[in-house]
């Protein structure tokens, strides 16, 4: 109860304020912008209509019916919403303060954690990372072995029903470490833990086992009624990833534990993608013959090994990009990132910077990330009958100022201010009278 109390002052104090944005009821017309499609050519001085929430043409002129809103956005741009492949948006707040924290369960095994129902649709991170463009993320669980199932959440709702776009994305495992400390004064000795790790990697092999007797049993065509198979929440829970091959994402960095998660995912025959992937560059051969996804967590990081120069962070999308393997990036949700989602774009620039073109780190963010998330059928892409879910901007994508003026989730229009924004407008008015004063 206790507990329970301390959670909702923190949701009183930290919640935002804004109201949903309102179904479409008017078709609208966006007349004479430049349209970053990401499937095809950046289109300029082009018009696009979206009505309930779907976009509907695009053209050089469209002529509109008497009940469609237009809007002239001559010199702005449209762009698709960028997409966080990988976060804790929604279930968490305040990484330090623990009540304010959903994305954790007790014990290893959890696949039957669901993210969209802890997500909190009033969470102050959410206008902020929209703010700057990012309209839809991936939210999950992140502790213990197998973590839970994750969610692709619109940014926007009243609640988690209103936001989820599709659940469940994917399981969530993270592989154990294989960093073995080889000091003589190591707490444990290297056999003690390659002993943890292969303890761990046994009560994985049990696991995809036991799922898949369960399945077996529990659709077995003969069976009396009373023997009848005692419903098991868990492995019930898994059934859909190990049995019918739904996605599975491994978090895994290093080379080694790469190579080990895809060797365990072909053994039993499952569909992976690898989350966090800061080796992946090194054996993107691997990635590439088994068709296995990477989300990348973050570009701007310092290098894995101390002989590796200090930009190959930065290299790694376009490693992955002239290899062929299938990718996006996103950021670790990890302290302190977990409400700095909305620097997404800068990671993608930075991308650019060092061997992606832009078209390409666009795309790291927007239709790539739909498509590893499986969402492109609704998102990441301006094109016919797909989800209004976009943003205007007076400079093109991936740039310092790139900051949307206008932004729609299904063709709602969303509240683009935040605490930040009103604090910035808060004091440059107390600066300015302050300057009155001392004149």
């Amino acid at each position: 109860m206790k507990k329970l109390i301390v959670a909702l002052i923190f949701s009183i104090m930290f919640g935002n304020n804004q109201i949903p944005g309102t179904e479409q009821k008017r078709p609208i017309l966006l007349r004479g912008g430049t349209l970053h499609t990401v499937t095809g050519d950046v289109l300029e001085e082009h018009d696009l209509l979206f009505a309930e929430g779907k976009i509907i043409t695009i053209d050089e002129q469209i002529q509109p019916s008497p009940e469609t809103d237009v809007l002239d956005i001559y010199g702005k741009h449209v762009i698709p919403g960028f997409i966080a492949g990988y976060t804790r948006i929604g279930l968490t707040e305040i990484s330090a303060v623990k009540q304010t924290n959903d994305h954790s369960e007790i014990g290893e095994i959890n696949p039957n954690v669901r993210a969209n129902v802890a997500y909190n649709p009033d969470s102050d991170l959410i206008p902020v990372t929209r703010s700057n463009g990012v309209l839809t993320v991936n939210s999950a669980p992140t502790s213990g072995r197998v973590a839970g199932q994750s969610s692709v959440m619109y940014m926007d709702g009243w609640t988690w029903e209103d936001a989820t776009l599709k659940h469940p994305s994917a399981l969530n495992l993270n592989w154990p470490s294989m960093r073995f400390d080889f000091r003589k004064d190591a707490k444990k000795k290297e056999k003690e833990q390659r002993e943890g790790y292969n303890k761990a990697i046994r009560e994985m092999e049990f696991l995809v086992r036991d799922v898949r007797a369960y399945h077996h049993r529990k659709n077995a065509k003969e069976r009396k009624a009373e023997h009848k198979q005692k419903s098991d929440l868990r492995l019930e829970s898994m059934i859909p990833f190990i049995v019918f091959k739904e996605p599975i994402h491994i978090k895994a960095n290093n080379v080694r534990q790469i190579e080990a998660a895809v060797k365990w995912s072909t053994k039993h025959d499952l569909n992976i993608v690898i989350v966090g992937g800061g080796d992946a560059w090194r054996i993107p051969e691997i990635l590439v013959e088994k068709n296995i996804p990477v989300i990348l967590l973050g570009v701007q990081n310092t290098p894995r090994r101390r002989f590796e120069p200090i930009h190959t962070p930065y290299k790694v999308p376009a490693i992955l990009q002239k290899s062929g393997v299938h990718f996006c990036i996103s950021l670790d949700p990890g302290y302190p990132m977990d409400g700095h989602v909305r620097t997404l774009p800068d990671e993608a620039m930075r991308a650019a910077s060092w061997g992606l073109t832009k078209d390409q780190a666009l795309r790291a963010i927007t239709l790539s990330a739909a498509e590893i998330l499986g969402v492109d059928e609704r998102i990441g892409s301006l094109d016919l009958g797909k989800d209004a879910t976009f943003f205007i901007s007076d400079n093109e994508p991936l740039t310092q100022s790139n900051h949307p003026t206008k932004a729609f989730i299904q063709g709602k229009e969303i509240d683009l201010s935040d605490r930040q924004k009103d604090l910035w407008e808060k004091y440059k008015e107390k600066y300015r009278r302050l300057g009155k004063l001392s004149e």
